[in-house]
């Protein structure tokens, strides 16, 4: 009897936290947005953390959107392929890369693209504003592949939809709640909101994703936004995983200013 009653009232042992394989470390960034000021400092932050945290399988991933809105999207892409020479960098498709492919296609798709932050795209990649202003959209079609190498958009084409590791799933948007990881749709890796945002129920594993914009780091158990909006708040985030620890690297620059960098357990 007496034993009976030690079980009942025998504290049960903590849940297990979710993790990363053993021996790894990641680095997760969330969506860039062409601010490459803030992604530069957001790399050299994540090699000197890399440095000082000692020896691991260093796996880097990034969220996509590198592309739009910010002031140098072609400057972004330049310097991720630089990155993937010396590092083990992974990149996923966003939305935004998804409508960048998508002007090369039909003027329609262009002018869509154009008004979801495509300008600043294109003129990244060496139009001047003044002739910008001067081109008709069919003329702008035209003059597009000139711009942007082939060899651009086939690595942006290349980019992945889910990476997995361990309890944990890195997509763009989020997951479908009610399919299975390995029957997902490109279509809601890259674009679902409500569906996936408004589940509360438990996920085959950890989402870690970005796509939208919160003003810190929100972790809902099941999932894990981490794109605190670069393009207007200056704040860019990467989560980092090793065992079933996290914690939190951001390079946040005010009105323009000098970039500076935080490291903690929670966002700035």
């Amino acid at each position: 009897m007496l034993q009976k009653l030690r079980d009942i009232f025998r504290p049960k042992p903590a849940p297990k936290l979710p993790s990363v394989p053993a021996g790894t470390r990641y680095y997760v960034v969330g969506d860039i947005h062409g601010r490459l000021d803030l992604y530069e400092a957001m790399i050299a932050a994540i090699e000197e953390d890399d440095r000082q945290a000692g020896p691991a399988d260093t796996r880097i991933v990034l969220l996509g959107d590198l592309v739009d809105r910010g002031p140098d999207s072609a400057g972004v892409i330049a310097r991720t392929r630089r990155w993937q020479q010396h590092a083990k960098v992974r990149v996923l498709a966003g939305n935004h890369e998804e409508m960048f492919l998508a002007a090369f296609e039909r003027p329609e798709a262009l002018r869509h693209f154009l008004k979801h932050g495509g300008r600043e795209t294109v003129l990244s990649y060496g139009l001047s504003k003044k002739q910008f202003a001067t081109l008709e959209l069919d003329e702008l079609f035209a003059k597009l592949p000139k711009l942007v190498p082939e060899s651009e958009r086939e690595y942006i084409a290349s980019f992945e939809t889910m990476v997995r590791a361990g309890d944990y799933v890195f997509v763009h948007a989020g997951i479908d709640p009610a399919r299975p990881l390995d029957d997902q749709k490109r279509s809601d890796l890259l674009w679902i909101r409500e569906r996936f945002l408004s589940h509360q129920g438990p996920l085959e594993k950890v989402v870690v994703h970005g796509h939208t914009i919160f003003d810190r780091v929100m972790d809902c158990g099941n999932r894990i936004g981490i794109d605190t909006g670069a393009f207007r708040s200056g704040v860019l985030t990467a989560l980092v995983l090793e065992g079933d620890q996290r914690r939190i690297i951001q390079a946040c620059s005010e009105n323009g200013g000098p970039v500076e960098i935080f490291h903690g357990d929670r966002a700035r």
